[in-house]
């Protein structure tokens, strides 16, 4: 794929994303809403036996920062995909120099870009508003949060590939979107989970990914367990989503 065949793609596609503000919202400002919202409470400010002395507010930063990247990859990627192929817009593009790939690929790197903002955003507030730490070990913080992104949009792939239609993508991407939000600990962070419940989340890409952003966050190198969970989930969607996905 040519710079100059990718170029204007991802050029067009990021002007059709800003039209759309309930991607941007979802995407951008949802994650900080909600640690805002969280971070309102007082208790969520004190300390906590259960979190080993961090307040609560401080555990769900990176929470929040996974929040943006598992709707970017499972909420508002794949109806865009699916929605060019229902459409025969992929189709139309096969015959032109501009291979359907440098839309694919335009797409990713949107909703990626979208995610790692709004990682920064979550951390910035945190960071103003409460108080948190910004991450103790930035390289470690930096390759989890890459790896757990790739995940993310590995993951939309995916479901890109098994949806024929919009409709079809939006009920698969709903139906993995809620219990990718539990392992991330939206519900219950998962250092707070039961041990054998914690052993399988973390077995799960983004409970791995939990896990190593918290790690990396109090200044310990992110453990290698959890960053390999991370790679063999990102190899194993991203070959289901190249075996599978059909530009028709």
């Amino acid at each position: 794929m040519s710079t100059v065949t990718s170029a204007p793609v991802l050029k067009a596609e990021f002007r059709l994303f800003r039209r759309e503000p309930g991607s941007v919202f979802w995407i951008l400002g949802f994650p900080t809403a909600l640690l805002v919202i969280l971070g309102s409470i007082p208790s969520f400010r004190e300390p906590s036996a259960d979190f080993g002395g961090l307040r609560t507010i401080d555990v769900y930063v990176p929470i929040a920062v996974l929040l943006g990247m598992i709707v970017a990859g499972l909420q508002a990627m794949p109806p865009v995909v699916t929605g060019y192929r229902e459409r025969g817009i992929l189709r139309r593009m096969s015959t032109t120099p501009v291979r359907p790939s440098a839309l694919l690929g335009a797409q990713m790197a949107i909703h990626g870009a979208s995610a790692l903002v709004s990682s920064v955003l979550v951390l910035v507030v945190g960071r103003i508003a409460f108080d948190v730490p910004l991450p103790g070990r930035l390289v470690g913080y930096l390759l989890a949060l890459v790896l757990s992104i790739v995940v993310a949009l590995a993951l939309g792939a995916l479901v890109c590939a098994l949806a024929g239609t919009t409709k079809v993508a939006s009920a698969i991407g709903s139906v993995i979107f809620f219990p990718s939000m539990f392992c991330a600990g939206v519900w219950i962070p998962v250092q707070a989970m039961p041990d054998v419940l914690g052993s399988i989340v973390e077995c799960t890409p983004f409970g791995a990914a939990a896990q190593a952003l918290n790690q990396a966050a109090a200044g310990d190198w992110p453990a290698w367990s959890h960053l390999g969970v991370l790679v063999l989930w990102a190899v194993v969607l991203t070959g289901g989503a190249a075996r599978w996905f059909r530009w028709e």
